[in-house]
């Protein structure tokens, strides 16, 4: 089955603009996370493993939104599909605004999980949108261009995040005053109405610009069972598997660096997500020069695991008493002395960065008419992210500490290698 868009290829620069322009929303939503998390933490005075569920509410709304987005999808296209998810995202932004007022977690909890469900949507209509729109050995490219602006989301987003809000850092063992807390709650009322404002744009966007869809040529509307036709695919089921443990240490890398920065006394908390988002944009910007005429998809995935081992290894043995690589590469260009850990975990996002555009298009392989419903189920795997700071928070109080919590990274990378090497060569039996 050849899945086409439904005009020639003079019109891809308007897909790539939209797909871009939504990626990009996708990372002002995604790693928004990362800043929000400490913020919350401070104001609300919530555990680690509190925490932790401010974005494992958010990443668990894909187990519930997955196969549902995909059905969605399906009946209204993609192109329709994205203003839907857009303004699911836009809608649920606003419900910040009352959980700051009233400092209630629990409201900021369901705000997560339905700004969840809109982006679940929008990665389900906009993935497969960039994988299709040209030839697989060169969609890790184009999902690396996609990358690139939603990381460069998540290098300014946390930045500005920090610029307009207000973080009262209380002494150590010290608790916030009421009236700190409310300065703090009532400078996320603006941020969240401009986020919410901005993502109406862009779901106008989507709607009525003359954007070619993508069409299934020899699709059956009344074809049944095909989540389970699909799931008859091993390359595709462990593909799923693959982004369930790549996105969970993803989101280990860019949404927890800023807890374990307010953790050992870092002032600029808010702000760390930048730095592992800055890693990821160097790791695509490589990804996109090398693959595929130096480097094959599979064999960035092979790097990309065993860097990942290397990385967490440095994370978890590394002393924040050392500031050697901020010394070396931030130091003389005005940048902060940090501690090698901290700045070892934002390496991560370097070693993260090409193994959500390889693992697509290698679990996408060969499945035609099923590729609507394989997304779905690959979406479903960013439901890892839920995991990870979970599994942080709680290595960090079963004794493994703040530090050494990282290490259970490992197996998420092994895995990703073995996929790498076998995994996605498996084919579904004759």
């Amino acid at each position: 089955m050849d899945m086409t868009m439904s005009q020639e290829k003079p019109s891809i620069l308007l897909p790539m603009t939209l797909a871009g322009s939504m990626f990009f929303i996708l990372g002002c939503i995604t790693w928004l996370n990362g800043a929000i998390t400490p913020f919350l933490q401070q104001m609300l005075e919530l555990s680690p493993i509190q925490a932790s569920f401010i974005i494992s509410s958010f990443y668990i709304a894909v187990t519930i939104a997955g196969i549902p987005s995909a059905m969605l999808i399906k009946k209204v296209g993609y192109k329709n599909g994205m203003a839907i998810g857009c303004g699911v995202m836009a809608s649920s932004a606003l419900l910040y605004i009352p959980a700051a007022k009233l400092q209630m977690i629990e409201i900021f909890l369901f705000a997560q999980l339905l700004i969840g469900v809109g982006q679940t949507i929008l990665q389900t209509a906009v993935n497969p949108y960039v994988v299709k729109m040209g030839s697989e050995d060169s969609a890790a490219v184009r999902v690396c261009i996609m990358g690139l602006l939603n990381k460069f989301a998540g290098v300014i987003v946390p930045i500005i995040f920090a610029m307009v809000t207000v973080a009262a850092v209380a002494g150590e063992g010290a608790s916030l005053s009421q009236a700190q807390k409310d300065t703090m709650a009532d400078s996320l009322v603006l941020p969240y109405i401009a986020v919410s404002s901005l993502i109406f744009i862009f779901a106008a966007f989507a709607k009525f610009s003359p954007l070619p869809d993508l069409v299934f040529e020899d699709e059956n509307p009344n074809a049944k069972g095909e989540v389970r036709e699909a799931l008859k695919h091993p390359h595709l089921v462990l593909g799923v598997i693959g982004i369930a443990l790549y996105v969970a240490v993803e989101v280990i890398a860019a949404d927890t660096i800023g807890s374990y920065a307010l953790a050992i006394g870092v002032a600029d908390f808010s702000m760390m997500t930048s730095y592992t988002m800055a890693c990821m944009l160097i790791g695509y910007a490589i990804g996109i020069a090398l693959i595929p005429k130096y480097m094959s998809q599979q064999n960035a995935l092979v790097m990309s695991g065993i860097a990942g081992i290397v990385t967490v290894a440095a994370v978890v043995f590394g002393s924040n008493d050392s500031f050697l690589i901020s010394n070396l590469l931030l130091v003389p260009f005005g940048g902060p002395e940090l501690p090698e850990p901290l700045l070892c975990i934002a390496l991560l996002g370097f070693a993260n960065a090409m193994v959500w555009p390889a693992i697509w298009p290698l679990a996408l392989s060969g499945l035609g008419r099923l590729t609507g419903t394989a997304s779905g189920l690959l979406i479903m795997g960013i439901a890892g992210g839920a995991l990870g700071p979970l599994l942080i928070g709680l290595g960090n109080v079963a004794g493994l500490g703040a530090q050494g919590a990282y290490a259970l990274m490992l197996p998420s990378y092994l895995f990703i290698i073995f996929y790498a090497l076998k995994g996605h060569k498996l084919r579904k039996k004759a």
